[in-house]
């Protein structure tokens, strides 16, 4: 029986087989750079800047000062000047930036002299200063419009905590309808009311006294849904319905959204005895394209 093994012959030449120490050696992993070596591939810390110091801000160029950078400790351009940090350059030996430099010459100015922006851009410079977390410039620019009405207003929008959820559900019917119908706009009714309880003016006088003195079983009878898309109230403010539709209109405005409204009528349900629902309902208009 003859016996065939899986070895190949091996040459009875010495020089042309492979020792195990040639084989290791082939594959012998490389070694780990030296600290030596690294160095040569990133500089070491710390970093120094020179006294001016050009910029390269997302591809557009400034220049100024290191001091100017440095002038508020807490700032991300004092911790990314401040040597600690690797900063890399352009071609030309900018520092580079990598962020959009459209409203860096406003951070600037601030820093160099405490310079505000004009109104139309203040918007744009807070969210830049929030990036570079400017703590002095967010307050000054939170102390002058448009953003410090914005904080009042934001106060108003505060007493109804679904808003922004109306506000998206406005967006989404509209879509789903637009779509369904292939339309280029959508309509859907909006009620807005301030009351609590639905009343006319001339209705006051009655509406307190059945306000405090109604049952459990009245209580119920007024309450009710009216019969429309998305509803805003109540609220306790001085503020009135008119004030709530501007906040409604200049919110999805302001994420590109065309929007009419107008007032066309009232709910008028039947609640109790003479007392009708007189919600005003609002049909909007949104228009995609």
């Amino acid at each position: 029986m003859v016996v065939v093994t899986g070895q190949n012959k091996v040459s009875g030449n010495p020089d042309d087989a492979m020792s195990s120490s040639d084989a290791e050696d082939d594959f012998q992993e490389p070694a780990t750079p030296t600290a030596t070596q690294a160095g040569q591939a990133l500089p070491l810390l710390p970093q120094e800047f020179p006294e001016v110091v050009p910029l390269n801000v997302g591809g557009m160029y400034f220049t100024t000062r290191l001091s100017t950078l440095r002038r508020y400790e807490d700032t991300m351009l004092a911790a990314m000047f401040s040597g600690r940090h690797y900063i890399p350059t352009d071609a030309e030996g900018r520092y580079f930036i990598d962020r959009d430099g459209t409203y860096f010459g406003d951070i600037l100015n601030f820093l160099r002299s405490g310079d505000l922006p004009p109104r139309e851009r203040v918007r744009s410079v807070y969210k830049e200063a929030q990036y570079y977390s400017i703590g002095p410039l967010l307050d000054n620019l939170e102390d002058i419009q448009p953003l410090k009405g914005e904080k009042v207003r934001q106060a108003f929008l505060g007493l109804m905590p679904y808003y922004k959820d109306h506000l998206e559900r406005i967006i989404e019917i509209a879509k789903l309808r637009a779509m369904q119908r292939k339309a280029r706009f959508a309509k859907l009714k909006v009620c807005v009311f301030k009351e609590e309880m639905p009343i006319t003016p001339y209705e006051c006088p009655h509406f307190n006294s059945l306000r405090f003195e109604r049952s459990e079983s009245e209580t119920k009878l007024f309450e009710h849904h009216c019969e429309v898309d998305v509803s805003f109230g109540p609220w306790e403010a001085v503020a009135d319905v008119y004030d709530l539709l501007h906040c409604i209109v200049t919110d999805l405005s302001d994420r590109g959204i065309t929007v009419d409204h107008q007032c066309i009528g009232v709910c008028d349900k039947h609640l109790i005895n003479h007392y009708y629902c007189k919600r005003p309902i609002y049909e909007f208009k949104i228009t995609w394209w």
